[in-house]
């Protein structure tokens, strides 16, 4: 079976690692770590029902409460990416226009049945391009009150790649149970790759004064993500951050020292975020940006499951982005199989 070592080396002459993810340890497991409000340890899930698809054995790198990643499989291949995407401020928005093709390369999706992955789980979906336009405020506020993440993107990273909440479909801690390649990505059904917690290819950098991670992406709330390092270079934790996953002080913000609030990756479950501290944007058209349920599932949506109070549905999706025209329709979801 390949490790997540020997593909990580396999990938080093397309993508420069900064902090390999974390492994060698025994991370606790976060399945049942869903709030209906705002708690640390927790993802505050808009959705509070699941099932249906995604990966249906587990393997030796869950053992009881924990999971390490260095013995769990990843998807074979290293597939390059035509990525694009563009970053502006414009008045008081900040505008994210991109493919969501990623800047470094992807495992093989479908999974191959010649694949170790392929005996825990068979996404058969294929990565395609989307359509993405975010209009985030440049300035992000706090919130009167916290709210809920959708399945879905709740945010974009600066790889090109959307970010997902820490749950699968099932409602379980993504990162443990799924089978993703070497950079911590996958599709779901309409194709759109996407991250669960920090890619060991989107490079943690920190500032050279300070030792803090630079920004890794931005939230649908307009907050900055940053990477697994604080205050000082120290390694953050949850128990460092709110419920949310954030804090306020200075980082380097739009270029400049500013002390704001802003979200952490971290080793630990939830990993991204664990509910919005401002307010969301209303995810508006293309592929894939549905702001509802989990669509790694089948058909995108556990029975009797709630959209969620800001859900919306992607209207048709544009024919062209930056003047190429986009891929094929995507594939249906996939079922649960055993």
């Amino acid at each position: 079976m390949k490790t997540p070592h020997a593909l990580r080396l396999a990938l080093l002459s397309s993508c420069v690692f900064a902090a390999t993810h974390a492994g060698a340890h025994d991370l606790p497991l976060g399945d049942g770590a869903i709030s209906t409000t705002p708690q640390i340890d927790n993802v505050y899930s808009c959705q509070t029902r699941f099932g249906g698809g995604g990966a249906f054995r587990d393997g030796g790198w869950i053992n009881g409460d924990t999971w390490d990643s260095d013995l769990k499989p990843v998807v074979d291949g290293a597939i390059d990416w035509p990525s694009e995407i563009a970053i502006s401020r414009e008045g008081d928005a900040r505008v994210i226009r991109a493919n969501n093709l990623p800047d470094h390369p992807t495992g093989v999706f479908g999974i191959q049945p010649s694949d170790d992955a392929y005996a825990y789980d068979r996404n058969p979906n294929r990565i395609r391009a989307q359509n993405i336009l975010l209009t985030l405020p440049a300035k992000p506020t706090a919130a009167a009150e916290e709210s809920c993440v959708p399945m879905g993107m709740i945010g974009f990273a600066t790889s090109g790649a959307a970010i997902f909440n820490a749950l699968d479909a099932l409602g379980r801690d993504a990162p443990a149970h799924e089978i993703q390649d070497a950079c911590n990505g996958h599709p779901e059904r309409n194709g759109q790759y996407h991250y669960h917690d920090l890619s060991a290819c989107l490079t943690d950098t920190r500032n050279e004064a300070h030792g803090h991670s630079d920004l890794a992406g931005y939230a649908l709330d307009g907050f900055g993500i940053y990477g697994l390092h604080g205050e000082d270079g120290e390694v953050v934790t949850n128990a460092d951050l709110d419920a949310c996953h954030g804090h306020v002080h200075t980082v380097i913000w739009d270029g400049e020292p500013t002390e704001i609030y802003h979200y952490h990756f971290t080793e630990e479950y939830p990993y991204t975020i664990g509910c919005f501290h401002g307010t969301p944007t209303q995810l508006r058209t293309g592929r894939g940006m549905a702001a509802g349920p989990d669509i790694d599932g089948p058909n995108g949506l556990a029975p009797g499951a709630p959209a969620g109070p800001r859900a919306l549905r992607a209207p048709p999706p544009r024919r062209h982005l930056f003047g190429r025209p986009l891929f094929r329709p995507p594939l249906r979801g996939y079922e649960r199989r055993g």
